[in-house]
């Protein structure tokens, strides 16, 4: 199986402080949500996988920046409880760094599911896809993409099995979904493509 790219970095705040998530050989891992505010004044919170280890060489001094550098995962929620896909950010490096917020994301996989052309009510054309990005060891991670305007004309003409590469931002989005009668804020994660190429490897 090959090894895909999957590379992010982000800078943020922390929105929360850090609560224990699982232990995985040994070793602690922490959750908490970073607050990374986009050009346009909103604002992502995505979730962050780190190491105890991490955190405590962390010197963290109030409301100070957090770099991460790290990969996306995602793992299916089989408990019935939020959403089915759950999309984080686990931590290669954390980092504290003064600089403005940034959300940079690189990724090359396959597409494993007919890209979907559409239009937003407002008429803008949009394209949603799932991109299968294998890790070592035989995993993969299948990330929910979306393009916008020309960009999802192109994605929109690929077909399950084409390869590509992508550079854009991991963004989150709230929704309200019923259930039982009662409306519920969700919130997703998708990764919003901001360029595009062909990968032929």
């Amino acid at each position: 199986m090959q090894t895909n790219t999957n590379r992010i970095f982000l800078r943020g705040r922390m929105a929360a402080r850090p609560a224990l998530s699982h232990a995985n050989h040994g070793v602690d891992y922490f959750t908490f949500p970073l607050a990374v505010r986009r050009l346009s004044g909103a604002e992502d919170r995505l979730n962050i996988v780190a190491s105890r280890e991490q955190l405590e060489r962390l010197s963290l001094c109030g409301d100070g920046p957090v770099s991460v550098y790290g990969e996306v995962r995602t793992f299916n929620n089989r408990s019935g409880v939020g959403s089915r896909l759950v999309v984080s950010v686990f931590a290669r490096t954390l980092a504290q760094d003064e600089g403005e917020d940034e959300n940079r994301l690189e990724l090359s996989g396959t597409l494993c599911k007919p890209p979907i052309l559409r239009a937003t009510p407002l008429g803008r054309t949009i394209c949603d896809m799932i991109l299968a990005v294998n890790r070592r060891y035989g995993r993969a991670d299948y990330l929910p993409c979306i393009a916008w305007g020309s960009l999802a004309y192109r994605c929109g003409a690929m077909e399950v099995g084409d390869r590509l590469s992508l550079e854009g931002r991991l963004q989150s989005r709230t929704y309200t979904k019923e259930i039982d009668g009662q409306p519920q804020e969700r919130t997703a994660f998708e990764v919003s493509v901001m360029s595009l190429a062909a990968d032929d490897t």
